[in-house]
Parts: structure tokens; C-alpha cells; sequence
């Protein structure tokens, strides 16, 4: 209605309507009277049901990000010298024992919902976490489905990099600090196509603050990106040494944890478990054991000939 509309300004809103329209026989329940409507009018319109699902575009799923770094050759030679597992030797009785945890663990992954990430650790430095990882890497990578990420995550004493002879660069801790860091960038390759290394990168003054922001989770997912049967390995420092260690078990779906068997002592032991908290699983891996001439002795089984 307008300034010029000639209907009585007497009554309420509601009364001036009906005098317009009448309403009445609608309130009173009774029918409208029929109305002729033109021979020549189209048939009425039937709105068509929709189905979202239908009309929805089709989820497309992610892909996986490539690792764009060159491709870097392990050096053998320091593999031999450290004590490590060879790629593509004969059994050993290092492999076989290492062939018996990755079976157990690939085991405790299937349908975690934490995904396929592994945290390596230990009470304090000197007892072989770094070796179990890098020899748990190795031997995961011999697997025909699945390919590895090992993680160096030990930010004051970093040193996966160098003991496999290859060359550092940027890694985990600069992805963290700086968002114009690509994290898929600083993956180092190998010529063992189902294992690459991600180094630690430069250390931060603040590394268990930046591990506990929320960047890290989506890092970690870039990480495994349109690969879900990726599994992602860190070496952590120290539990009794480092707060990074406490906060990277938050983000794994289990904790393996490595007991030096003639150094290790229960207290630091217990006090190191404690520190694992949030959900991950638990296990513990004894380093530098000696076997028993009535123990078991993988590796000789294989050098007989027959």
C-alpha cells in the first residue's frame, strides 16, 4: 500500500483487510466458492522432489601428496657400521627379531583409529632408540603394501639423516615454525622406494609449544594424505630428558618404548611410562639382550644348507 491507496483509514490492520478480502467463510471452515478459470489456462505446475544425496556432487577422495626432494641413496657401507639391518641381505638374527615386532605392531594398527603412527622412545638417551627405529623403519620397508616416513623427531640431538649417509636439510620443526614451509618439501626420498626420512630440521626455542599447537595435527595429516596405509615413525628425544616426547605420544596410536636391558632401571622405567598418556598403547621393546644358549637364535637357521 501507498499514499495513494483510497481504502478507510478507520479500523484495525486486520479490518481493513477484510474489507479488501473476505475472509470469512475461510475462518468459519466453509469452502471458497469455485472459480471458472480460462479454457485456455495451463495445467498447474507439479514441484519436483529433490533428493540431496542425488543433486550432491560425488566426494572425491584426497590424493596423496608427492615428496618433491631428489632422491638420496643410503649409504650401506654406514648401515654395516652401525649395526643395522641391510635392505635385501640374507636373515639375520637382527632382522628376524625385528620381523617379529613390526608383525606384532602392524597387528596394533589395524583400524586404530589414531592411524598408523609410531612413536619410538625411551627414558633416557644411550638406549637405542634411535637404532630400533631406524631398523624398525627398514624392515617395514620390505613390506610388498606398505611404504614408511620415518620422522626425525629428536630436535636437540637429531641424527637419522646421518647415520643413513644421507644429506639433511629443512625438516619437521621449520614446517612448524614457518606456514611458507611445504612439509612434503623437506621429505627426504631414498633409493628404497618405500622409505623416506623427514629430518628434524632447525631446533626453536619454544619446540614443545609449536609440537602442541594445532598446526602439528594438520601437518601430520599431510603427511598421510590419500595414503592411509602410510606409517609414520618417530624417533623421539628422550622421555626423562624432553617434553617434545610426551607431547608427540599424543599423536600416535602407540608408544614403543626401548629398555636398554643391562641400563634401564625400573624407576625411570615407570616414570618414563607415566609420561605416555593420552590413548596410545604402550610397549616395550628390550635393547642389547643376550641370549641364552637355550634361547632362541634367528639367522642360523638360515646359513645351514639344508
Amino acid at each position: 500500500m501507498n499514499k495513494h491507496s483510497s481504502i478507510a483509514a478507520a479500523g484495525s490492520l486486520i479490518e481493513r483487510a477484510t474489507n479488501l478480502y473476505d475472509f470469512t467463510d475461510a475462518l468459519r471452515g466453509r469452502a471458497a466458492p469455485a472459480m471458472e478459470l480460462p479454457a485456455d489456462l495451463p495445467p498447474p505446475v507439479t514441484p519436483a522432489v529433490v533428493d540431496p544425496a542425488a543433486s550432491a556432487p560425488p566426494s572425491v577422495p584426497p590424493v596423496a601428496l608427492p615428496w618433491r626432494g631428489p632422491v638420496q641413496r643410503i649409504d650401506r657401507e654406514k648401515l654395516v657400521e652401525g649395526g643395522y639391518i641391510l635392505p635385501d641381505d640374507q636373515a639375520t638374527a637382527l632382522s628376524e627379531e625385528f620381523r617379529i615386532v613390526k608383525r606384532d605392531l602392524i597387528a596394533q594398527l589395524a583400524g586404530n583409529p589414531r592411524g598408523n603412527r609410531v612413536l619410538v622412545c625411551s627414558a633416557h638417551s644411550g638406549e637405542g632408540k634411535t637404532f630400533c627405529a631406524i631398523n624398525l623403519a627398514l624392515s617395514l620397508a620390505a613390506e610388498k603394501d606398505r611404504d614408511v616416513l620415518l620422522v626425525d623427531a629428536d630436535f636437540g640431538k637429531p641424527g637419522i639423516p646421518e647415520a643413513l649417509g644421507l644429506s639433511s636439510g629443512p625438516g619437521l620443526m621449520d614446517a612448524l615454525t614457518d606456514p611458507t614451509v611445504q612439509i612434503e618439501d623437506c621429505v627426504l626420498r631414498t633409493d628404497l622406494p618405500s622409505l623416506a626420512i623427514l629430518p628434524a630440521g632447525q631446533r626453536s626455542n619454544a619446540d614443545t609449544e609449536f609440537l602442541a599447537s594445532a598446526r602439528t595435527a594438520i601437518l601430520l595429516d599431510r603427511l598421510t594424505q590419500g595414503r592411509p596405509d602410510r606409517i609414520v615413525i618417530f624417533d623421539s628425544p628422550p622421555l626423562l630428558a624432553a617434553s617434545p616426547a610426551a607431547v608427540l605420544a599424543s599423536h600416535a596410536a602407540v608408544a614403543l618404548l626401548v629398555v636398554r636391558a643391562d641400563r634401564t632401571g625400573e624407576s625411570a622405567l615407570r616414570d618414563a611410562a607415566g609420561m605416555l598418556k593420552g590413548g596410545v598403547q604402550v610397549q616395550l621393546i628390550l635393547n642389547a639382550v643376550q641370549f641364552s644358549a637355550t634361547g632362541r637364535r634367528f639367522g642360523s637357521y638360515y646359513s645351514k644348507g639344508d
